[in-house]
């Protein structure tokens, strides 16, 4: 069976008061995730629409590497100030099936191609 990569999503709800500590909060996270092994990106999103509204993402190699970080010593400690800001949380885990191109790929320029003259 062929591993895939795996998407974490944190539906939150912050109240506006709280976003500062949240913030702050989230960039301690992200700092010390991104050694992780197996952790490839994460992002956090607020809404268009509803200010205390965020969606934190990650993406990982496998579900059982972002599962091994889960369970990790240190991780309740690490999360546990982003985690007082929520006053609400939702937790959903997803398989990575079929993605685009990475944007590099998409936006990459043949050497042949001469772009001074398109």
């Amino acid at each position: 069976m062929i591993e895939r990569r795996a998407r974490v999503l944190f539906l939150v709800r912050v109240a506006v008061d709280r976003t500062a500590d949240f913030l702050r909060a989230y960039e301690l996270v992200r700092h010390q995730v991104n050694g992780v092994p197996g952790h490839l990106v994460d992002q956090v999103c607020r809404s268009a629409v509803d200010p205390e509204q965020w969606l934190v993402t990650s993406e990982w190699a496998t579900l059982a590497d972002f599962e091994a970080w889960e369970r990790s010593a240190g991780h309740r400690e690490l999360l546990r100030p982003m985690r007082e800001c929520f006053t609400e949380a939702r937790s959903l885990r997803f398989l990575v099936h079929a993605q685009t191109p990475a944007p590099e790929a998409v936006c990459a320029v043949p050497a042949e191609v001469d772009v001074a003259h398109w």
